[in-house]
């Protein structure tokens, strides 16, 4: 079996993490393409070497000496290959990096340097081939990516070489401007290279045991998602929850390259995995529960709207127009709410009342503030009568008032809204339903 591994900062932050990497790596020879980011922190209160680095330049930029935060950054590395053993000298790569800062070569270059020098160091020690991202990893030079040109060049590149460290997180033009993802972005590297080499599995390693049923910080020890879908891991990412880059979904998803989500500390646990659609039944009726609070919801009214043509295109032509994005949009006969981002509804709000008077003449538009959406998603739904009832059973018991529900014609996910302050036992409630019952 041929697997891609990316192994997130946690999982690099030391030469003792290095060698758990080392380790499971060797433990299995279909490993044979590893993806590593940048060191992240060793400790509560470090900090990351990707903000040692934008930090840095932020002094290049100012024209202040970084002689001594050069240094800070190169002995995070030297700890490493010291702590490792290895005969290794970075020292031509920070002149390098050096110069080029006080040339001001960029943000994007100053960030992707901390992948780079892990990427060597990695490849040294696993004594595998060193491929810069910069030569693979193609971006166009409005910064955007170019998925096309890459995957030809990682393809014909890889298909050259049985063992790559490949570093995440950048690229670069054709002009060799190098360029990065978002943060995070070495989840994508990981899916891109996926894909190129027609991988059987894409193992994601990372400092948590698999996708969570929800947030730890509300639920004490939730219980791991044994296996979860593409379209489910959507729904649950675009309400916040974050395991892996969203990006990272979409190359692997091309080719039905399973995700597997697993956990540097803890080898032996299975983890999380993530495909395209799957018979295994789920352990629970839901798969996962997230959120976000911070919304408004803007109530109209109107008597017999529903037959007036052309009523919802105008009111949403209001939102584009003052550059508002919509959430939700649940309605009624005489009824419509638009759920909006509460932070970026303020500044214009009453622009868009008055726009809203204007286009639909409203009997009344009223609204609602600090709003909190609950996504709970789950393909066992579909084949599981009175989920609904138990969400609002729940609810119920707890004294939640409900603001909104809205269920997608897929039948995987339901929305709720509620006030902010009701928000986090709005979803133990919910949690407690479906899961603590069944244990």
């Amino acid at each position: 079996m041929r697997k891609v591994v990316k192994f997130g900062g946690s999982s690099l932050a030391s030469a003792e993490q290095f060698k758990k990497v080392g380790d499971i790596i060797r433990a299995d020879k279909g490993r044979k393409y590893v993806v590593p980011s940048a060191p992240g922190k060793r400790f509560d209160g470090d900090i990351k070497v990707t903000d040692m680095l934008y930090a840095c330049y932020a002094k290049a930029e100012k024209k202040e000496d970084i002689t001594a935060s050069i240094a800070a950054i190169r002995e995070r590395y030297m700890e490493i290959i010291n702590g490792l053993g290895l005969s290794l000298s970075l020292d031509d790569q920070f002149e390098v990096i050096s110069e080029n800062f006080k040339k001001l070569a960029g943000s994007n270059y100053a960030a992707s340097r901390g992948e780079y020098l892990n990427g060597i160091i990695m490849a040294n020690y696993l004594g595998y081939e060193f491929i810069d991202a910069a030569e693979v990893i193609v971006f166009h030079e409005d910064g955007t990516f170019d998925a096309e040109t890459t995957n030809e060049k990682l393809s014909a590149r890889l298909a050259e070489c049985d063992n790559a460290v490949i570093p995440g997180f950048y690229g670069a033009t054709a002009e060799g401007k190098v360029t990065t993802f978002s943060r995070g972005g070495s989840d994508i590297t990981g899916s891109l290279i996926a894909k190129a080499v027609h991988a059987d599995l894409y193992e994601n390693w990372t400092d948590v045991s698999g996708f969570l049923i929800t947030d730890p910080r509300i639920i004490k020890n939730p219980k791991v998602i044994d296996t979860i879908t593409y379209v489910e891991l959507r729904e649950l990412a675009y309400m916040g929850a974050t395991v892996l880059h969203e990006e990272a979904i979409f190359p692997v998803r091309q080719e039905g390259i399973p995700i597997n989500i697993r956990n540097t500390n803890r080898p032996q646990d299975p983890g999380t995995l993530i495909v395209e659609s799957t018979c295994r039944k789920p352990r629970y009726t839901i798969t996962g529960i997230a959120g976000k609070k911070g919304f408004a919801a803007i109530n109209i009214e109107k008597d017999m709207m529903n037959s007036e043509i052309g009523f919802c295109r105008k009111v949403l032509t209001v939102f584009e127009d003052n550059g508002i994005s919509i959430e939700h949009m649940p309605s009624g006969i005489d009824t419509m709410t638009v759920f909006v981002h509460q932070s970026e509804f303020e500044e214009t709000e009453q622009k868009v009342l008055a726009g809203i008077h204007r286009a639909v003449n409203p009997d009344s538009v009223n609204l609602e503030s600090d709003l909190a959406l609950i996504a709970v998603v789950g393909r066992g739904m579909k084949s599981q009568r009175g989920t609904a009832g138990r969400i609002f059973s729940a609810l119920a018991h707890a004294s939640i008032n409900v603001k909104m529900i809205d269920q997608g014609s897929s039948e995987m996910n339901i929305i709720i809204g509620v006030s902010n302050q009701d928000f986090e036992r709005a979803i133990k409630s919910i949690y407690d339903i479906f899961v603590t019952v069944q244990l």
